[in-house]
């Protein structure tokens, strides 16, 4: 059924082409929403959107953007029609790990990666929406965190410490946005089974298989649902922090695996 408080609301969703952002982007289709998609695989991205108009006759732009790229980011934003720049709800999802190694045999290019797409990435575009939310007193900005900003594990310092940063960011943003309608969520998942492990190891599928073996993770539905749900509170009601974890997992390490 159409949410009609979210029927017609703009929605842009970064790292939308697979995972948790395409889950997003389906989800807030059903409920009737515009949707601005971006992601740097412009191709699947556009597979994606055309799915969403073909099942919800969805309005929907598609945005190739690298947001790690203030540029980039700045030209894309200056290019999209004025409809497209009225941001109702903002979900930073763009993100990624690299490598699972101790400090000291770390990669550089591995830690660039990842501060460029969690932390730049999450600043640059909400640096880009935000003043006209403020200008419209209202909007929401929805953080996709990680347990990682919570509980930092073993040989993952560098990606445990750019999700402390967004669950910093996030929370700074509720303080300098006190006495305005936007409201600030960061939405922190457990082990969920998308391209994640994939990504961090370098495209090693057996070793990404392994991450999940013995127990059922989070999907990229269940973090959407959490993302649904905090963009659907009243708007009185401001989700701060929602941790959400598979029931298997008790902590970012300590997961119960069935042999």
């Amino acid at each position: 059924m159409t949410n009609l408080a979210l029927s017609q609301k703009t929605v842009f969703i970064t790292g939308a082409s697979s995972g948790i952002g395409a889950a997003c982007a389906r989800l807030f289709a059903a409920q009737g929403a515009r949707l601005l998609l971006c992601a740097r695989r412009h191709q699947k991205l556009v597979e994606v959107a055309q799915q969403l108009r073909q099942e919800y006759q969805s309005e929907v732009h598609t945005l190739q953007l690298d947001v790690t790229q203030w540029s980039e980011v700045q030209q894309q934003w200056g290019q999209l029609p004025a409809e497209w720049q009225q941001i109702d709800i903002l979900v930073n999802n763009a993100g990624l790990s690299r490598g699972l190694e101790n400090f000291q045999e770390g990669h550089m290019t591995d830690w660039h990666e990842m501060i460029d797409a969690n932390v730049k990435g999450l600043l640059q575009v909400t640096r880009m929406v935000l003043p006209d939310m403020v200008e419209r007193n209202q909007g929401h900005i929805i953080n996709i965190g990680s347990v990682a900003g919570h509980q930092v594990y073993p040989k993952g310092a560098v990606y445990c410490a750019t999700k402390h940063a967004v669950r910093a960011l996030s929370q700074g943003l509720r303080m300098d946005l006190a006495g305005t309608k936007i409201r600030v969520s960061s939405v922190d998942p457990g082990a969920v089974e998308t391209e994640f492990s994939l990504v961090r190891f370098h495209g090693d599928a057996q070793r990404a298989a392994a991450v999940y073996h013995g127990f059922t993770p989070l999907s990229a539905t269940d973090v959407a649902d959490a993302v649904l749900y905090c963009a659907q509170c009243p708007p009185h009601v401001n989700v701060s922090e929602l941790l959400l974890m598979p029931t298997d997992q008790a902590a970012a390490t300590m997961i119960n695996r069935k042999s």
